[in-house]
C-alpha cells in the first residue's frame, strides 16, 4: 500500500497566547451571531470543540439553523467549505474521491472528494448507508481516506460537523457507537425564545434574500495558532481526576450498559479547556468541566432496554452524575 504524503502543519506553527485566543474567538462568535440568532452557547460550545481538535455534531429537528450555524462557522474561520447531502444512495467515493482513468497518460488519476476541505458538513448523516459512513468514520479518526489500496492524508485543519434528525427515523441509519464516540460533541439547538424567533424573521425581511452573510476574521494559519495556544494550556490533576471520576460515574449507573470510554473523559477535558481559553483563561475550572459534560458525554452513553423503555434520555443520566460525583476540593490554577 502506498500513502500520500501527510498535509500536516508545520511544526514551527506560531501559539497565539491565551488573551489572543479568547479575543479572536469572541470576534468569530460575535460575527456569527450576525447571521444566526439564539445559538449562543451551542455555537460557543462547537466552537471550543474546533479549537480542541474535534468534530461536532448537531442533533434536533429540522429548520433551526444548523447548517446555517456550520456555513457562518466555517466562513468566519476562513476555512473551505463542503457540503455532502446524505442520502441511502450516497457512495463511500462520493465523499473520498475515485480514481479516473486518464486516457492521455493510460493511467488512474486521484480526483479528491469533497471531505478534502477544512470543514465538510455532513447533512443528515443517518441517512446515508452504513458503508458511506464507514468512509467518513476513517477522515474523522485518521485524518485521511484510503481509495484504491492507497491513503491520502487530508488536509489540516480538517474538521467533520454533521447534522441528524432524531425525530424521523423512517429510512435512516443510526449512527454506530463508534461513530458517535468520534464525535467530540453533540449539540441540541433547540426551539428558540419568542423574541429570538421574531429577531429571526426581522433579519430576513431587512435583507430583503434568502442567503445571510457572514464575514471572514481570521485565516487558515490563525486558526492553527489558535488551536496551538489552547494546547499549550494545562490542567490541574484535580480537575483531570473529576473529569475521570465523571466518566467512570456514567459507566456505574444503574440505567447504563456501556458507559462513557477514555475517549469521552478526554472530550470532556479538552473541550473544558478551549472553554476556559475562550473566557481568557489559562487554567481549567471544574464548572468548565460542568458545563460540557453533557454535550461531550451523553452521546457516548448506550442505556439499557429497562431505561430506554422507560423514557430515560442519556442527557439526564449525565446530570445525575453530575449531582452525584463530588467536584475537586481544591482550586489550584496551572
Amino acid at each position: 500500500m502506498t500513502e500520500t504524503p501527510a498535509e500536516t502543519p508545520a511544526e514551527t506553527t506560531a501559539v497565539l497566547p491565551v488573551p489572543d485566543v479568547a479575543r479572536s474567538g469572541r470576534a468569530v462568535l460575535d460575527e456569527v451571531a450576525t447571521a444566526v440568532v439564539g445559538m449562543a452557547e451551542p455555537l460557543r460550545i462547537a466552537l471550543a470543540a474546533l479549537l480542541a481538535g474535534g468534530h461536532v455534531l448537531f442533533e434536533d429537528v429540522p429548520g433551526l439553523g444548523k447548517t446555517l450555524a456550520a456555513r457562518s462557522l466555517a466562513t468566519a474561520l476562513g476555512l473551505d467549505f463542503r457540503r455532502v447531502q446524505c442520502t441511502p444512495d450516497l457512495l463511500p467515493s462520493d465523499v473520498t474521491g475515485s480514481s479516473v482513468f486518464d486516457p492521455a497518460t493510460s493511467q488512474f488519476t486521484f480526483r479528491p472528494g469533497p471531505v478534502f476541505t477544512g470543514l465538510l458538513l455532513a447533512d443528515e448523516i443517518n441517512r446515508t448507508a452504513p458503508k458511506t459512513q464507514s468512509a467518513l468514520l476513517e477522515a474523522m479518526a485518521e485524518r485521511q481516506v484510503s481509495v484504491d489500496g492507497t491513503t491520502h492524508a487530508l488536509p489540516a485543519p480538517f474538521h467533520v460537523v454533521a447534522t441528524s434528525n432524531p425525530v424521523e427515523y423512517e429510512g435512516t441509519y443510526p449512527l454506530p457507537e463508534a461513530q458517535l464516540d468520534r464525535f467530540m460533541v453533540r449539540l441540541a439547538v433547540g426551539y428558540p425564545a419568542r423574541d429570538a424567533e421574531v429577531d429571526v424573521l426581522a433579519r430576513r425581511l431587512e435583507r430583503r434574500r434568502e442567503a445571510a452573510p457572514v464575514g471572514q476574521v481570521v485565516d487558515v494559519a490563525t486558526l492553527l495558532a489558535m488551536q496551538a495556544g489552547v494546547e499549550a494550556v494545562t490542567v490541574d490533576p484535580d480537575v483531570l481526576a473529576y473529569a475521570v471520576d465523571l466518566a467512570a460515574g456514567t459507566r456505574a449507573h444503574a440505567a447504563v450498559e456501556v458507559g462513557a470510554s477514555p475517549r469521552g473523559s478526554q472530550a470532556l477535558v479538552l473541550v473544558a479547556r478551549a472553554l476556559a481559553v475562550l473566557d481568557g483563561r489559562d487554567y481549567v475550572t471544574p464548572e468548565d468541566v460542568k458545563a460540557v459534560a453533557v454535550p461531550a458525554l451523553a452521546h457516548r452513553l448506550s442505556l439499557s432496554p429497562q431505561a430506554w423503555a422507560a423514557g430515560l434520555a442519556p442527557e439526564a443520566v449525565v446530570r445525575e452524575v453530575l449531582a452525584q460525583v463530588p467536584g475537586p476540593t481544591t482550586a489550584r490554577r496551572a
